[in-house]
């Protein structure tokens, strides 16, 4: 009897002690979480969307964010803009892909135009591009990373067209797809967008791959890292490219593949890929051989918004107002890949720090989860296409992404108040 009782206290003990330890790991897990990736609040919040600010004041990015900039940027919500229409239109003297001109093919609504990013804890000024000017005057910089970086690339080119025209100072030889670079003369500031879908070698890359994609994660795109040290600003994304069948190779060995069905190969994930990638381009940014001095923004994945399917398997995005938080449901695909960007972006920017390199973070994924409306839907014709598809990846322009931009220039704005 006296075994049996020892016996029954020790188990009792250990299924408490065991408790105890699952407690305390969801515990770690959560502060993890939301202090350190503050989209994924939006898991936590739900239908507690309105107490956002609350939570958000317990999250030590936005106490770091708050010393420098006063207030988190990227926590908020959207709200209705009284204050007049857009920035320009899509007949204002600058460059709108086809596929992101939705007005000019046909889009009638336009109150997705009328909207601002409010942050929980102040105001996000107007984009004012003679400011803007003033700050980069004398200086270069560069968005690199796929079409998504381009979009927001054509929207600062716009944001700036309604005070001064750039000069075309992309070379002749260069295939301007790949390539592109205007002068603003009068600032002498240049604004250059260098296209690179994966930031690490790759092979075969086409959007829709009759067979894997090859990419080489040890070594950088050298597209972009051969020209970086020409650059004071590059802002650097990467994506949905991910999505892909892909081979991966590193040191020249096959290590494995996403989505190649191939015998004999390892299966690994697209998000294997993305990891090693945004090390191999952090590390290119951080190598003082490439000389580069300048300062590295992180902008952070936007989502897609395909829902009610066809039965070819894709989807459409007409809803024409943003989300309210409380209808939002987690979205783990782009959470993992958010997760990963941060993970890496925190380990390269204590190595930048060694170097004497500011490495920022441009995080628009909370703001943007938040916007099925602003995407060209069926509204759109890309280069090079005779039948329009759906797409809910990219963003009109005008429209939700020009906030991009808006978040951008705050940060240069602190910066200089900080120097």
């Amino acid at each position: 009897m006296g075994r049996t009782q020892a016996s029954n206290s020790s188990y009792q003990a250990a299924i408490l002690l065991l408790t105890l330890t699952l407690i305390l790991l969801a515990l770690v897990l959560v502060h993890y979480f939301t202090d350190n990736l503050p989209f994924l609040r939006l898991l936590l919040l739900g239908a507690n969307a309105g107490k956002s600010s609350e939570t958000s004041r317990y999250s030590s990015e936005s106490r770091c964010r708050r010393s420098e900039q006063k207030c988190d940027l990227f926590s908020g919500n959207w709200i209705p803009y009284r204050g007049g229409g857009p920035y320009y239109t899509n007949r204002s003297h600058c460059v709108i892909d086809g596929g992101q001109n939705c007005i000019k093919f046909g889009r009638r609504d336009t109150n997705f135009m009328k909207w601002r990013w409010k942050p929980d804890e102040c105001e996000l000024p107007l984009f004012d591009p003679v400011q803007f000017l003033e700050l980069v005057r004398g200086k270069s910089m560069a968005f690199v990373g796929d079409s998504l970086s381009r979009n927001q690339f054509q929207s600062l080119g716009c944001l700036l067209s309604s005070v001064v025209h750039y000069e075309n100072d992309s070379s002749m030889e260069e295939d301007e797809s790949r390539f592109v670079q205007w002068f603003y003369k009068d600032y002498k500031f240049t604004l250059t967008h260098v296209h690179s879908e994966y930031l690490v070698k790759a092979q075969g890359v086409d959007p829709a791959p009759k067979k894997p994609i090859v990419l080489y994660l040890n070594d950088v795109d050298e597209t972009w890292a051969s020209v970086i040290r020409d650059f004071d600003y590059v802002i650097i994304s990467s994506g949905h490219w991910y999505s892909k069948p892909l081979m991966y190779y590193e040191k020249g060995e096959l290590v494995g593949c996403y989505q190649c069905n191939q015998t004999n190969v390892t299966d690994l994930t697209g998000y294997y890929g993305y990891r090693v990638a945004f090390e191999t381009a952090f590390r290119a940014l951080i190598d003082h051989r490439r000389s580069f001095k300048g300062k590295v923004f992180l902008r952070t994945i936007s989502p897609s918004h395909f829902e009610f399917k066809d039965k070819g398997g894709r989807g459409f995005c007409p809803r024409e107002q943003p989300y309210e938080k409380q209808e939002m449901s987690f979205d783990w695909y782009i959470g993992t890949y958010y997760m990963i960007q941060m993970e890496e972006f925190r380990k390269a920017q204590r190595e930048a720090r060694k170097k004497g390199l500011n490495f920022r973070l441009l995080d628009v994924t909370e703001a943007m989860r938040l916007r099925p409306d602003g995407h060209p839907n069926i509204y759109g014709l890309r280069p090079g296409q005779k039948i329009r598809s759906t797409d809910c990846l990219h963003w009109c322009l005008p429209g939700p992404i020009d906030t991009w931009n808006e978040l951008l220039f705050q940060m240069l704005k602190n910066e200089k108040i900080a120097n």
